[in-house]
């Protein structure tokens, strides 16, 4: 079963500075006494989370160990029973796949859709990143003490 991203576990958040300058904050401005929001910067993030399809567990255990041997994730969540339903070659296809869901340093994302691709099954494997907002701050470190940082 999907869940919608509002309903992920808040490990896969990351806290957000206490300083003005790496954050925005937005008013409401039409009177609903709504309360204030954070909308993190961009560059805020030092960590992500990354999304890729298999079309098994056994693809999705083999890319997974590889990608925590490498030290390119901390984390691998190897999430059975989705169904895609998607376009491919003017044909609609509908698909059980297995979702990985990564943990890792946003500065390393690139060498995982890298390694992603060359070890992936599909011609064009779904690889989706983003940055994490905000989290329990011993994970955060535990990613960031388990992912070194990017050599260079």
């Amino acid at each position: 079963m999907l869940r919608p991203l509002a309903l992920l576990p808040s490990c896969i958040l990351r806290r957000t500075t206490a300083s003005a300058s790496a954050r925005r904050i937005t008013m409401a401005t039409d009177g609903s006494g709504t309360a204030p929001t954070t909308t993190p910067t961009a560059t805020d993030s030092e960590y992500s989370v990354a999304f890729v399809t298999t079309p098994d567990s056994a693809v999705a255990t083999k890319v997974g160990r590889q990608l925590v041997e490498r030290k390119l994730v901390a984390c691998v969540n190897i999430i059975p029973g989705l169904t895609s339903i998607y376009s491919w070659e003017d044909k609609i296809n509908e698909d059980p796949e297995v979702l990985m869901m990564l943990k890792t340093r946003t500065d390393r994302v690139e060498e995982v859709i890298r390694f992603v691709r060359e070890s992936h099954p599909y011609s064009v494997a779904e690889v989706i990143a983003m940055p994490i907002a905000a989290g329990n701050p011993p994970y955060l470190d535990w990613i960031g003490k388990t992912v070194p940082k990017r050599d260079g």
